[in-house]
């Protein structure tokens, strides 16, 4: 990654879809799809923060905190994008093996929607990487009031059980490759940062493991939240002098943004301070877990990834690009 110190380079990120990348810019969202016919399709979506609209939420944690949710919401929409398309190839190649099969006509994801599978996957996600570690924690150990103790062994089984979904999931063919385009996506930000002309020979060079990665991020929670938690306990100790697992879970679940944003600040201050060996080491964990979570991506897939995000750049960004070339790739724009 480029020294930030020496020069500011403008915030760009993104995630990996299906057969895809989307990328994010300061006024636009871009999710650039490979379709069945060789063709890539881009959707464009015009995007302002909620920290942009309103100073008052711009403030440490709480820019984390909001920062997160929007996220979240943008990935579960282009996700849901790129399941449409990749389905409508699907439908298209067996109208061509059975004519009289009616087509169904879709639509895409509202925002609405896209807010009631984020609250799903997220009581989902509480409830088996957050909650469940407390419970097994409280009811195989009698350490209950032993806050940091408890969150180490806590945190622990947290760690464990996300180490192994990532491991496991790994082995399916589809998240295999959506895992080359988080490679492609991580590779292209990459060759950004460092000014260089985004082709997709020159982007190869760059690696797949990127500090500002939602991997990495995922880990600074877990590790951060082991600390934090901690210190809650031991204050509500303190001043009750009580403590159960219905208290943690009463407690904590609320505090999980807070731990997010708190997490954000730790990601963004690392990311201007990478050559500081204690950065390093913290950004360590979640670099080693992209081992897994990014794979080497081939050319026609970060041909994908640099479309997305030099159409996230816009004509108004043109200059922070270099001279390139034209790829060679059909691009269907479609308008959001």
């Amino acid at each position: 990654m480029a020294n930030q110190s020496d020069e500011k380079i403008m915030p760009v990120g993104g995630q990996a879809v299906i057969e895809g990348v989307m990328m994010r810019s300061p006024k636009r969202i871009a999710t650039a799809v490979r379709r069945a016919n060789g063709t890539i399709e881009v959707r464009v979506d015009e995007f302002q923060s909620l920290i942009q609209k309103h100073k008052i939420l711009n403030i440490p944690i709480v820019r984390g905190a909001v920062t997160l949710i929007e996220v979240m919401i943008m990935g579960i929409k282009t996700l849901q994008w790129s399941a449409d398309k990749a389905m409508e190839d699907l439908e298209a190649e067996e109208a061509k093996k059975n004519p009289k099969k009616k087509k169904k006509k879709k639509k895409g994801m509202s925002t609405a929607g896209a807010v009631f599978s984020l609250v799903i996957a997220l009581g989902i996600g509480v409830a088996f990487f957050f909650a469940l570690p407390l419970f097994l924690t409280t009811e195989i150990f009698n350490i209950e009031r032993q806050a940091l103790t408890f969150n180490l062994v806590a945190g622990l089984f947290r760690i464990t059980f996300f180490l192994l979904y990532v491991w496991a999931i790994s082995f399916m063919k589809d998240v295999h490759r959506l895992f080359e385009y988080h490679g492609a996506e991580h590779k292209t930000v990459f060759a950004f940062e460092k000014k260089t002309l985004l082709s997709p020979e020159n982007v190869q060079k760059f690696s797949t493991y990127h500090p500002r990665c939602g991997t990495s991020f995922l880990v600074m929670v877990m590790l951060i939240s082991l600390l934090f938690f901690a210190v809650v306990d031991t204050l509500i100790m303190l001043s009750t002098g009580q403590m159960s697992l219905l208290i943690r879970l009463a407690v904590h679940l609320p505090l999980i943004p807070v731990v997010g944003g708190i997490s954000y600040e730790g990601l963004k201050a690392s990311a201007k301070n990478m050559d500081h060996p204690l950065v390093r080491a913290l950004i360590a964990p979640g670099l080693w877990l992209q081992r897994i979570t990014t794979q080497p991506p081939d050319d026609q897939q970060l041909e994908v990834a640099i479309v997305a995000l030099k159409t996230a750049l816009g004509e108004e960004f043109a200059g922070e690009l270099v001279d390139e070339p034209v790829i060679q790739s059909e691009v269907i724009p479609v308008s959001a």
